[in-house]
């Protein structure tokens, strides 16, 4: 694990410096004290990186969970209400993890997840465009639509061109530079490039443009538009930022229904990114899913108990870590000290980090993550993925993370049905000799209800006089739904003077009048 420790320290670098405004901006759009972000930004990365079986993946606390966090604060009547919540959810999340429900995340298709994983690039670009200039009316990590201040993502970036700040425009385009030089030439000519990430340059770059220009009226950049870390006075202080769970609620039902809401969406949503991280790990390595809602049930419970946010395992972050170079877990936990350190240590001088130089690095990790080759690709491959694909993107875009997923997937299953309606069979005309149409429908492996009406079809089109073929020997289960098609077809064939040969395990058998006693037992009930 640490013969990696080259690439997870650089990767760890970049991930900190990507979390620590999430982690606040999250925070601050969930409605909980700013502090409870970076409580379950470091539990996500130390507790869950530890116990976690994803090499590659990091958590934190989630965009997806804001609005449910928000509504349920004050439905509550408390944060410290709300916390109960939290560490019952995790509860919940790690009896999910004991029923071995994580298979749920193997049953969305690559092209919806392909999807994902683009959305999630546009929106970051989208929603950083305003930090870029300067203007943050709207906290980072909001990653819906209808935003916390009242706008969408499109009107937002319009009000931005209205409200340009000189200062964070011009370090966001020198951090800007500097990334590009860096990933695109630097890095290729010297090792030291590569142990020294292009984001902590910019980072650096950043401090140092704010400090020599504080007090320029026109350069100088606001406290608006810096990173905002609470600064304690002192121990008390500090620990006074921590918040304890109110365990005297433990049987009203709205808890419980809270607690079971962030279960499922905050698992739902680890899943979601477990098969996506999976996909982008150059090692091509498979995290086991029940074992990472065990850890994310664990991550939970103690974030709950000492006053954090909800915690999932989250795309931006990991990504992030992954083009960054990032081979082990390693790089998650060491990210995790690195916020836990610097918010005791030195939150002021975090307090200098312009917020456009980061919206710099997310710019970079968003379009990493969504190439216009992909596009291309993803065309390439035909219909019946390029729709799941775009459907997916799109929701992304105009609804949020979850919406955006839950309509490629409805669209994936109407494709799958579709597919399924149009392969159910096989036809084609054999010998028209004798003015006597010789059709031979072959069924496929198996026929399901859902391919009723393409054999339904088929079958009343056939002209009258027709002598049929149907070929079952290669299908292995037949539904009963199915057989009963069958048998009405047989009373309608002799109306209609067609003849038909079965051809089934059993052998051949002409104009069957009951098909289930050919047909064999294996075909119908497998």
């Amino acid at each position: 694990m640490f013969k990696t420790l080259r690439q997870d320290i650089p990767a760890s670098i970049v991930v900190f410096f990507v979390a620590l405004p999430l982690c606040l901006g999250i925070a601050l759009a969930s409605g909980a004290p700013l502090f409870s972000g970076l409580i379950a930004g470091i539990v996500g990365g130390v507790v869950v990186g530890m116990l976690s079986g994803s090499q590659v993946g990091v958590s934190g606390p989630a965009a997806g969970l804001a609005a449910i966090v928000l509504t349920a604060i004050g439905t509550l009547g408390g944060y410290e209400n709300f916390l109960l919540a939290v560490v019952l959810g995790g509860a919940i999340q790690m009896v999910f993890g004991f029923l071995k429900a994580g298979v749920i995340g193997y049953y969305f298709p690559s092209s919806v997840i392909k999807g994902m994983l683009t959305g999630i690039g546009i929106i970051i670009i989208l929603k950083q465009i305003p930090h870029f200039f300067g203007y943050d009316a709207d906290p980072e990590g909001d990653f819906a639509f209808i935003q916390v201040d009242g706008e969408t993502t499109f009107s937002e970036i319009l009000r931005t061109f209205q409200n340009i700040s000189p200062g964070s425009t011009l370090i966001a385009l020198i951090g800007l530079g500097i990334l590009i030089l860096w990933d695109r030439v630097l890095t290729r000519k010297h090792k030291f490039f590569q142990l020294v990430q292009g984001p902590l340059v910019a980072v650096v770059s950043g401090i140092l443009f704010f400090m020599v220009t504080r007090d320029n009226p026109f350069w100088g950049i606001s406290s608006e538009h810096l990173v905002n870390v609470p600064v304690p006075e002192d121990a008390a202080s500090f620990l006074a930022q921590f918040s304890f769970p109110n365990f005297g609620l433990i049987g009203q039902p709205e808890i419980w229904i809270t607690a079971f809401t962030i279960a499922l969406v905050a698992s739902l949503e680890t899943l979601l990114c477990v098969e996506a991280t999976d996909k982008l790990d150059p090692m091509k390595r498979v995290t086991p899913t029940n074992r990472e809602l065990l850890s994310q049930g664990v991550g939970n419970m103690i974030s709950g108990l000492i006053g954090g946010l909800p915690v999932t395992q989250v795309i931006v972050r990991s990504s992030a870590n992954i083009q960054s170079g990032g081979r082990t877990k390693v790089s998650a936990v060491i990210h995790g000290f690195f916020l836990l350190i610097s918010v005791i240590l030195i939150p002021g001088l975090l307090n200098k980090i312009p917020l456009s130089v980061l919206a710099a690095v997310l710019f970079l990790v968003g379009y990493k993550l969504a190439k216009p080759t992909l596009f291309k690709h993803m065309y390439s491959l035909g219909w019946k993925q390029f729709i799941p694909f775009i459907v997916t993107v799109l929701g992304i875009i105009f609804t949020d993370l979850l919406i955006g997923i839950g309509l490629g997937l409805g669209v994936g299953i109407v494709v799958i049905l579709f597919k399924s309606y149009q392969n159910s069979h096989f036809l084609h005309i054999v010998d028209r000799s004798n003015d006597k149409h010789r059709i031979r429908m072959t069924l496929a492996e198996e026929v399901t209800f859902f391919n009723k009406g393409a054999i339904l079809k088929e079958l009343d089109g056939l002209p009258e006089g027709t002598f049929l073929e149907l070929d079952l020997k290669k299908t292995r289960y037949l539904d009963n739904d199915i057989i009963e098609i069958l048998n009405d077809f047989a009373f309608k064939a002799r109306d209609r003077n067609i003849d038909i040969l079965l051809i089934s395990e059993k052998g051949e058998i002409h104009n069957p009048v009951n098909y289930s006693e050919h047909i064999n037992l294996q075909a119908q009930n497998a």
